[in-house]
């Protein structure tokens, strides 16, 4: 990769200088727990929005980690001195992670951000200067190519994540490598692609920096870098999902018409599955006017997959607009140069008959089974991350209702689901309440109206009794028809089933 938009990034020949600076960050507690106690909450909060004034007042001293913050977090130029005394600076020079700033100084030449991982581990996450988080409002200015680092985007994907271990874990558009090293802790192999050779590069650097395996990386547009029989067991991406005019921003603009990178990923994405794999995507989506949006997202589901696809907000496509001219500082430009390109994404939305932009998740996993589910639903409520496990669950779910019938299902014998806790909702001093709500309080945090018969056989589902015996117990007790209930109810436990309110022992 000698191109020429590399040649002020850091070598990755030199895997041992990562090794070593990554021995000397450490050492200085350049952490995020570090960062935390040395800032404190408000200033470290404050990095999370771009805003550095706050660090800056905390690093005024000479210690370690004041020195590492300072250079490689708030890119300011340090005395040589006082760089040598905490890192191999004359070998960081070498290889181009610093370079000379004046006589006496030395500077950054790439963001390098703390970054715990799951499990407690201590990862960095290297971007371009200036571009640590995502949505600063003026990255447009530094160029087109730039490497983004941590931003709530990447953070959620690696959130939703099914992390069982695999074989093999493909992540498209890497950039700079959040999700190939999240896949590292439990993929045996980790390939990611980039149409950006800068993206590759870092990446590199971030993996490397952060103490984990080398990954396979390969230029070229989503699936395009790949041999036809290449397949995975494992596929994430944050594509550069954002509906725009054009494709000035390589590293949000996704360069097809609308909303058609994310439907190409989608459906190109179940060939490179294995049987069972995952591909787990965010995405944005447009609702046209005389469409069904959930209809527009089914269509986009390819053959012999499962879908489960979260819509988590929806933007009219004024405040689109808006959101993502001040995402590339177009705001801070000329009023007249922001008002043609303003009109220029209205234009746009106006010729496609779009009234609205949705975002969320899509998962997909590849099954044999006859009928493929495919569910698509709103729910912009709040959530509980990691949802990973939640996500595998709710797949598990829909086997083991595919293969059970009726009968089955009523011969089954069920736990309720901890952390489920029961509302009764009703008029003050009423004899009977007016409905009964199932709630969790994990994971998805989902609340069900049930009736009577649902709240009792949900309130006994401690595994020791069939469905069907609680379900007769429940009839004694209302005077009921045991045959009837029996036969009226199975939906009702599909539904608990299905929401994960009660799971089968």
């Amino acid at each position: 990769m000698s191109n020429s938009s590399l040649a002020h990034l850091p070598s990755t020949d030199r895997l041992d200088v990562a090794a070593r600076l990554r021995d000397a960050l450490l050492g200085a507690s350049f952490t995020a727990d570090g960062l935390l106690d040395l800032l404190g909450a408000p200033a470290y909060a404050a990095l999370a929005r771009s805003e550095t004034v706050p660090a800056l007042r905390a690093t005024r001293g000479d210690t370690p980690l004041e020195v590492l913050v300072r250079l490689f977090l708030l890119q300011q130029p340090v005395p040589h001195a006082r760089v040598t005394a905490v890192l191999p600076a004359a070998e960081c020079l070498e290889s181009g992670w610093l370079v000379a700033a004046g006589a006496d100084e030395v500077a950054a030449t790439v963001d390098v951000r703390p970054y715990g991982g799951p499990g407690g581990e201590d990862w960095f996450i290297v971007s371009d200067l200036g571009c640590a988080v995502g949505g600063a409002g003026g990255i447009a200015h530094r160029g087109e190519g730039v490497v983004l680092g941590v931003g709530g985007a990447s953070t959620t994907l690696a959130g939703i994540t099914v992390r069982t271990p695999v074989s093999s874990a493909l992540d498209i558009g890497t950039g700079s490598g959040i999700q190939a090293l999240h896949a590292a802790r439990h993929a045996t192999r980790v390939t990611a692609t980039d149409v950006n050779p800068r993206a590759l590069h870092i990446a590199a650097l971030t993996l490397a920096l952060s103490g984990a395996p080398a990954a396979d990386l390969r230029e070229g547009s989503l699936f395009e870098p790949l041999r036809n029989d290449e397949k995975y067991d494992l596929i994430v991406s944050n594509p550069p999902f954002v509906i725009s005019p054009g494709a000035r921003l390589t590293y949000r603009d996704g360069g097809m018409g609308g909303d058609d990178l994310c439907r190409t990923l989608v459906q190109q994405a179940g060939d490179r599955l294995n049987e069972g794999g995952f591909a787990q995507f965010l995405a944005n989506w447009q609702h046209v006017e005389g469409e069904d949006w959930q209809d527009r997202l089914r269509s986009w589901v390819p053959r012999g997959c499962d879908a489960w696809i979260v819509q988590r907000e929806v933007q009219d496509v004024t405040q689109y607009a808006e959101l993502w001219l001040r995402d590339a500082g177009d705001h801070r430009a000329d009023p007249e140069e922001y008002q043609a390109r303003y009109d220029a994404w209205l234009d746009e939305f106006e010729a496609r008959k779009v009234k609205a932009v949705g975002f969320g998740w899509i998962t997909l996993r590849r099954t044999e089974a006859a009928v493929p589910s495919v569910t698509v639903e709103e729910w912009p409520h709040s959530i509980e991350q990691p949802l990973g496990d939640t996500v595998r669950a709710h797949f598990d779910r829909l086997d083991y209702l595919r293969e059970h019938d009726d009968a089955a299902l009523l011969e089954g014998h069920f736990r309720l689901v901890t952390e489920v806790v029961q509302e009764q909702v009703g008029l003050p001093g009423a004899e009977d309440p007016e409905h009964v709500v199932l709630r969790q309080n994990r994971g998805m945090r989902r609340a069900t109206k049930v009736d009577t018969v649902g709240a009792g056989f949900a309130g006994v589902c401690d595994g020791s009794l069939s469905a069907g015996r609680i379900l007769d117990a429940i009839a004694q007790l209302l005077g009921e028809d045991p045959v009837l209930l029996r036969d009226r109810t199975p939906a009702q436990i599909r539904l608990l089933v299905e929401q994960g309110f009660i799971e089968p022992v």
